[in-house]
């Protein structure tokens, strides 16, 4: 068993080769352009990194998207997703993700298919296993395979490889679909995505690098990365002024610090269960 990153990395290439053609799921991560990357070198002309956008997705991480791919020399596709004319999705129930992810795993299909790519490959790691992803679901509807996962490789061999091969992700903060900044039951809107978007915006300007901004109502709920909340605390009224500029009327710091899928913190064990 492999248990360096490199060896796993070795695997990956292998588990590439083996499936002949790819589409690769790519967002501009950390993850995602590892994958597209080694897809690339392993299968050449044989695979496509396609990149989704949609109101969920902040246009930065676009823009920083579409240079990562052109840095990189990789074939990259752009489609639209439109979750928001979906009421279930809307409605943010805990499967929401399951719905998002039909929708573009339904729309991958058919450009793969249109390109004759037989396989479409997500950027999931092995630490990706243990958390609530109803995302899941809908991946192994359409057949999605995950090669990193498969090669055993969490994200810290994530970032390690990348950094090896000198990928300018390598230390990018971990990014999400502004989605899951909204409580569950909290409606999805159009104005909603955009307050958190612009919030967001703004505390990336001051030099924060790692962090979420929650939107419970009114309420801005921002969660830093310890090692950054103490700046955040010395930046306060600029956090508080861009903040209330960006639409929130209250501010407030999570003494816990910035953590993956704080939201789901609350879900009951079948929440859990229905998302897996």
């Amino acid at each position: 068993m492999a248990s360096s990153p490199a060896e796993k990395y070795d695997l990956l290439c292998a588990r590439l080769s083996n499936l002949g053609s790819v589409l690769v799921a790519y967002s501009g991560g950390v993850d995602s352009t590892l994958l597209a990357v080694a897809s690339h070198a392993v299968l050449g002309d044989a695979t496509l990194a396609v990149l989704a956008t949609s109101d969920t997705y902040p246009l930065s991480e676009v823009e920083h998207a579409r240079r990562t791919a052109g840095e990189l020399g990789l074939r990259l596709h752009e489609v639209d997703t439109h979750e928001l004319t979906d009421p279930r999705f809307r409605s943010n129930p805990t499967d929401r993700c399951y719905y998002c992810k039909s929708e573009l795993f339904e729309m991958l299909r058919a450009v793969a298919d249109s390109r004759g790519l037989k396989h479409i490959a997500d950027g999931s790691n092995a630490d990706d296993l243990g958390d609530h992803r109803p995302g899941r679901r809908a991946a192994a509807e359409f057949g999605v395979v995950s090669p990193m996962q498969d090669a055993g490789m969490s994200k810290a061999d994530v970032r390690e490889v990348s950094r090896m091969l000198g990928l300018p992700t390598w230390d990018k903060p971990s990014m999400a679909c502004l989605a899951s900044r909204f409580p569950y039951g909290d409606e999805i809107t159009e104005d909603g995505l955009l307050r958190v978007s612009r919030a967001e915006e703004g505390l990336r300007a001051m030099g924060l690098r790692q962090f979420r901004v929650r939107s419970h109502g009114d309420v801005a709920r921002l969660e830093v990365e310890p090692a950054e909340m103490q700046r955040a605390w010395e930046l306060r009224e600029r956090v508080v002024e861009t903040l209330h500029g960006a639409g929130f009327a209250y501010v407030t710091q999570d003494l816990e610090g910035y953590r993956t899928g704080s939201l789901n913190e609350t879900l009951s064990a079948d929440d859990e269960a229905a998302g897996r």
